[in-house]
């Protein structure tokens, strides 16, 4: 409808020109009998207003929205009955129409009732038409809508079961939490967060059946909230309980005062969820894991004040559940290292990152050098040179292993088929290589060593395959098969850090072994010279029976991390075949073991 003073618009025309937001265009000063008769039976709260923001005019419906009669409203500050002046942006666009410069502006307000009640309303404000001064005001009771879109609300942001706040609600409070505006208004600037599962529950849920699983999460949820009313005794407010799903509980500290606070509130949340409960004639018993966190607001967010969180619980679970964990910084940078590391393993075998080194073995009667055990090292562009204990444990889950072990033994066997070219003179030194159980069982491996021994031109007894204690003790089936022939092949077969496993020597005679290696802590026992310690015989004694026991089987002994002189001695005294350790020589480069061959042909052992 275009603007127009020619004549009065019908009643009809009036009321839909408020409902559909279209100009209004009748004048109150044209016909005023009509206009009257319409602004008085509108079932809409009206009112004109002047240019300057006084009401001109009410109807009944207005007067009585705002416990009033229309002739008190009349010359009332419109914006301060509506509260148009409450926030800067609705104000200035309430300006800008009553000038003109804005066609219409619509908002929705909560009015004070005389009586006490609250009503909330949309506000719109149009202007009356071309040539005509003011604006009409009216405002439509939106009450019963508000109260259900609450509902509505608090059923999409509450769990059902607990009545608790669900995943929704929760992180709405942490990132508005989270804001820069709420920590930098007072407060202490900081957020903690305790999130916790229960241990035990999935057998209840699975038992019992979901009904009683349901009413034990109701329980538990009243008593968490509990808890939480009593840590806000002591404070302003109650940290927000929510239920994040399942079994999966949160207690949200805004402005924390610190890991005291945490912890205190952990604490009590074990004691609460460690007492019994009754649901349905049952009493039933589950505990808590718990996973707090307490940092700065300022750089967090809520996907990573919550995956450190679900970390640190998951640390809580495998530390032995029933009990609360503290993040710790240090400890997630190696988890999130080994991650890293394990993401980048088979690329990095194909990128080349991987070198070995060499470490003497050598004879404990003459000192000269027998042999080498090939080392790994991965040097990562990242972390640096990384040895053994950072990879070969990811290797050997995600199967990697297989693929750098070949490698290994690859390389290992053609270092030594060239140290033999280098040195013809001297006798040749053969090589120990590290084999784990899984290269036995997901590889041919007995093909793989054929193979490279043939590729390489090394001799079978050059070759010492090294496998834990375990392993070997426990090898059935395929493994002893590939063991034995291996040895029938020539290749030696060693039992590394022999003395930390099974330690059955009998099961020796039925094993294709070759050598011994005596796990460290056997030969780091042994009393140092001139300690002025007490002498210990057994240490002695212990070892020395697992050398004649091997020597009577057939087997060589070699010492492993023998670091001082007087450990040698007593070491060759007892009839060790050879040694390994800082005495002789760190794990070297290849160059390295050839200058100590060369060094040995001078008649320089």
């Amino acid at each position: 409808m275009s603007g127009t003073s020619e004549g009065p618009a019908p009643a009809a025309d009036l009321d839909r020109a408020v409902v559909t937001d279209s100009d209004f265009s009748a004048s109150p000063r044209t016909e005023p009998p009509t206009y009257q008769s319409a602004f008085a039976a509108a079932p809409l709260a009206m009112a004109v207003v002047d240019r300057e923001g006084l009401v001109v005019g009410a109807n009944e419906t207005l007067g009585e929205l705002l416990g009033s009669v229309p002739e008190a409203l009349a010359g009332q500050v419109a914006a301060e009955l509506v509260d148009l002046a409450s926030d800067a942006r609705t104000w200035h666009a309430y300006q800008k129409v009553l000038r003109g410069r804005q066609a219409r502006l619509r908002c929705t307000r909560r009015l004070k009732h005389p009586d006490g009640q609250s009503v909330w309303v949309q506000v719109t404000v149009a202007p009356l038409g071309t040539g005509e001064p003011g604006v009409l005001l009216s405002l439509a009771d939106i009450s019963t809508q508000r109260e259900l879109q609450a509902r509505l609300r608090h059923l999409q942001m509450h769990d059902p079961v607990t009545r608790l706040p669900n995943r929704t609600l929760f992180f709405e409070r942490l990132s508005a939490a989270l804001e820069v505006e709420s920590y930098a208004q007072g407060g202490t600037g900081r957020i903690g967060l305790c999130y916790l599962d229960l241990d035990g529950f999935k057998a209840i849920n699975d038992t019992l059946g979901h009904r009683v699983g349901d009413r034990l999460l109701a329980a538990v949820a009243e008593r968490l909230t509990r808890c939480a009313d009593e840590a806000g005794l002591t404070r302003g407010s109650a940290p927000l309980v929510a239920r994040l799903g399942g079994d999966e509980f949160a207690l949200l500290v805004e402005d924390s005062t610190g890991t005291d606070q945490l912890a205190d509130l952990a604490e009590a949340v074990l004691k609460a969820i460690q007492a019994p409960f009754d649901i349905s004639g049952r009493r039933l018993s589950v505990s808590a894991s718990i996973g707090v966190v307490e940092r700065h607001a300022a750089g967090t967010t809520p996907t990573a004040l919550v995956q450190a969180a679900d970390t640190t619980l998951y640390w809580a679970k495998a530390d032995g559940k029933a009990r609360w964990t503290l993040f710790d910084p240090e400890r997630n940078a190696h988890r999130m290292t080994r991650q890293a590391l394990a993401s980048t393993l088979r690329p990095a075998i194909e990128r080349g990152e991987f070198t070995l080194e060499y470490q003497p073995l050598v004879g404990m009667e003459d000192g000269r050098l027998r042999g080498v055990e090939a080392l790994v090292r991965w040097n990562h562009p990242q972390f640096g040179m990384l040895t053994p204990n950072r990879f070969i444990g990811l290797a050997e889950e995600d199967g990697s292993i297989v693929q750098l072990g070949r490698w290994v033994l690859a390389t290992a066997c053609r270092q030594a088929r060239q140290w033999q070219l280098d040195h013809p003179g001297e006798p040749p030194i053969f090589v120990s290589v590290n084999v784990a159980v899984r290269q036995v069982w997901d590889s041919d491996l007995v093909e793989d060593v054929a193979e490279i021994l043939a590729e390489t031109g090394l001799a079978p007894g050059l070759l010492q395959l090294e496998l834990t204690e375990s392993a070997v003790m426990g090898s059935a089936g395929r493994p002893l098969q590939a063991l034995q022939a291996l040895s029938d092949m020539g290749v030696h077969i060693a039992i590394d850090d022999f003395g930390t496993g099974y330690s059955n020597l009998a099961y020796l005679s039925r094993l294709p072994v070759a050598v011994l290696k005596l796990d460290g802590s056997f030969v780091r026992g042994f009393q140092y010279e001139g300690t002025g310690a007490p002498p210990n015989p057994a240490d002695e004694v212990v070892v020395e029976a697992m050398i004649q026991l091997a020597h009577r089987l057939g087997l060589t002994v070699t010492a492993e991390c023998v670091e001082t002189s007087a450990q040698a001695s007593r070491l060759r005294r007892i009839g060790c075949d050879t040694g390994q350790g800082w005495l002789y020589s760190r794990p070297v480069a290849p160059d390295r073991i050839s200058e100590l061959m060369s060094g040995q042909t001078a008649g320089n052992p």
